[in-house]
């Protein structure tokens, strides 16, 4: 005669007690794996393609409060000649002020140079990057729209003159 399990015990067979022990040192063994990994350096990505164009270029504030953009002077921006203002913006420029004020508070933290040309890079899938080759920071401008991507766009070879106000640049995808 089998005997009826009381009530609030399981009625089946239980789970081994070593699958459980298993189970649990397997999940911490990942756990550390991950931890070791991020700790010692490894950061899964994507690769970013080379740019089809880019342009070093240098903000700063004019003493009128205008956001002056001039281009690097290096052997990637020969066409710059001897006057390398490309553009002096007035007016609230938010989004421009926005980013270049995250990268400014960016190096300051690390104590890098505030005046240390940024890399401006289209690349073949669309992205716009806007890159600190000082601290490595990466900003995606496609991803703030296309509106606010053709600000900086505009800057770059072969594309819409500097001075030109529309924010619809050719090659910048539209949603």
């Amino acid at each position: 005669m089998h005997a009826r399990p009381r009530p609030g015990q399981p009625s089946g067979p239980a789970l081994p007690r070593w699958a459980l022990q298993s189970a649990f040192l397997g999940l911490g063994l990942l756990l550390l794996a991950v931890l070791g990994l991020r700790l010692w350096g490894y950061q899964p990505g994507e690769t970013v393609q080379p740019p089809v164009a880019e342009r070093a270029l240098r903000f700063s504030d004019g003493p009128d409060g205008s956001v002056r953009v001039q281009w690097a002077q290096g052997p990637h921006d020969s066409e710059a000649g001897d006057d390398p203002l490309l553009t002096e913006l007035r007016g609230e420029q938010g989004f421009l002020r926005g980013v270049l004020r995250g990268v400014a508070r960016d190096r300051r933290a690390r104590d890098l140079p505030l005046q240390a040309p940024l890399m401006l890079s289209l690349h073949r899938d669309g992205r716009l990057l806007l890159t600190d080759p000082q601290s490595g920071q990466r900003i995606d401008l496609i991803s703030f729209g296309p509106d606010n991507a053709a600000v900086f766009r505009r800057w770059l070879p072969g594309t819409v003159s500097p001075q030109a106000d529309s924010p619809a640049v050719a090659g910048v995808p539209q949603p």
